[in-house]
């Protein structure tokens, strides 16, 4: 229930994915590239920041080549922490290292209906009901905006995601969707009115935002302009690449890095040249193409090796990263959507990463699947109870019990059982009972998931906002589209 939620904390379980060498020598790599092949940044204000801080600027080419030292200092003024404000406090999602927390999957363009069982295209009543089933799970942290509001005109679409969640959750909000200046005001402007004045939102961001590079070394104008947009309000600011190995990356790992590393590290550099110490994040979810038909594929040991690297990346940098996981490539909830999402999520949270998205899509990040939310959520859970590892302490050891108990007895009606039996990990999907019993009806995790999401679709009907807000943000989108309508 939204009164909590369930992230990790603190695991007892770690991973080294990258020696303290070999982030050197990607970091090296990575500057060579930026200073001597450059990167594309087709805006004249970013590339006007850039000039004004010694970067060799092509205007032509709209190429910048910025010198290595530039950029260290630039990510120095970057702030290590900091939190990611809900409209709830209890809610808030604290970016300090210790903590990893689950968000939905961004930018789908069909959902399979809870109901009928139809792929259609998604609708803002679709954002909104995916919202209040991820705002009813305590292992969804946060809200990435989770599927396109198609029946809402493009130049404002964005905004009626936003709208569509503020109204029904107090969790933390991070869009995806908004690649232009214009918009990105407009948002301000709402999470301004919700936050209660600029300097409160500046002090408690509801609102973070999230931007993609253009692999192999661009980035889009629309988003660096966007994104200036929001560091100056004070927005966290993160840039994701996507970059694939053979395609849009070298087909080797390591320089898959360091193209993927140099996109999102020069982006997070001009954040801080333009607005020294505002908080930005490193982004990424890079993957492998399929070699025998050169598709994205959502899944495959290169992407779970990713996961655990780029995050000691964002340490390097001292920046909290948000890692793409659970993204599945596989068409429907079942084998390879558990393997994927599990190994993918295992990875990224080993290292500690602090946001992970990914939790309800299919096939690449497509198809909104309520089914696949909730076995996700079940899997977040699995993780959260792994990563607590084995505590050894007195109480744990539990002599006393033991010795109490002797040989051939029995616990359950220990104390100390009573006492800790709530620690011990329950499944809401995963099948124990006894064959006999599954025999009878045969029905699984996927059924028992698609009732439940029926449930809460049916019954739980958040409100976040007071009528007076929620008529505020119908104004600013209406003045929005009045304004920049075709």
């Amino acid at each position: 229930m939204p009164n909590k939620i369930r992230s990790v904390h603190d695991p007892r379980i770690s991973l080294n994915i990258l020696s303290k060498e070999d982030i050197e020598k990607i970091h090296t790599a990575t500057l060579d590239i930026i200073e001597s092949v450059g990167v594309r940044f087709p805006s004249h204000k970013a590339l006007d920041i850039l000039e004004a801080n010694h970067a060799v600027v092509d205007r032509e080419k709209m190429i910048a080549k910025i010198p290595g030292e530039v950029i260290e200092e630039a990510l120095s003024k970057a702030p290590p922490n900091y939190t990611l404000a809900a409209l709830e406090p209890a809610l808030d999602l604290p970016l300090d290292g210790t903590y990893s927390h689950l968000g939905t999957d961004g930018c789908g363009v069909e959902i399979l209906d809870a109901f009928t069982g139809e792929r259609r295209r998604t609708t803002k009543q679709d954002v909104s009901d995916v919202a209040r089933v991820a705002d009813y799970l305590d292992e969804i942290a946060f809200h990435w905006v989770p599927i396109s509001a198609q029946d809402c005109p493009p130049y404002s679409r964005s905004l009626h995601e936003l709208e569509a969640i503020w109204k029904v959750s107090k969790k933390h909000l991070q869009t995806e969707s908004i690649i232009n200046e214009n918009e990105m005001q407009t948002a301000i402007e709402m999470a301004v009115a919700i936050a209660g004045g600029k300097d409160a939102l500046r002090q408690r961001p509801i609102l973070s935002v999230m931007q993609c590079t253009t692999s192999p070394l661009s980035h889009d104008g629309g988003s660096l302009e966007a994104g200036l947009v929001a560091a100056e309000a004070g927005l966290p600011i993160g840039y994701m690449t996507m970059a694939s190995c053979a395609t849009t990356g070298p087909v080797t790992l390591a320089g898959n890095l360091v193209v993927g590393n140099a996109e999102v590290i020069s982006a997070l550099a001009l954040m801080e040249m333009a607005y020294p110490g505002c908080p930005v994040y490193y982004a990424a979810a890079q993957t492998a193409a399929d070699l025998r038909t050169g598709a994205y594929t959502g899944g495959g040991p290169e992407d779970f090796l990713f996961g655990a690297a780029t995050n000691r990346l964002a340490d390097f940098y001292n920046v909290p990263l948000s890692m793409g996981a659970f993204a599945t490539g596989a068409k429907e909830p079942g084998w390879q959507s558990a393997v994927e999402n599990s190994l993918s999520a295992f990875m990224a949270v080993s290292t500690l990463s602090d946001m992970l998205l990914g939790a309800g899509l299919l096939h690449g990040s497509r198809i909104l699947s309520y089914e696949m939310l909730m076995l996700d959520a079940e899997i977040w859970s699995i993780l959260c109870a792994t990563f607590e590892g084995i505590i050894v302490d007195e109480e744990n050891l539990a002599l006393d019990v033991i010795r109490s108990v002797g040989p051939g007895g029995n616990f359950l009606a220990q104390k100390h059982t009573k006492k800790h039996m709530n620690e011990r990990w329950l499944p809401r999907y995963m099948d124990r009972r006894p064959y006999n019993v599954w025999e009878q009806k045969k029905d699984g995790a996927r059924e028992w998931a698609l009732q439940d999401a029926q449930r809460i679709l049916r019954e739980y009907h958040p409100q976040a906002l007071d009528e007076k807000l929620i008529a505020e943000l119908d104004r600013i989108i209406k003045a929005h589209e009045d304004k920049f309508k075709p």
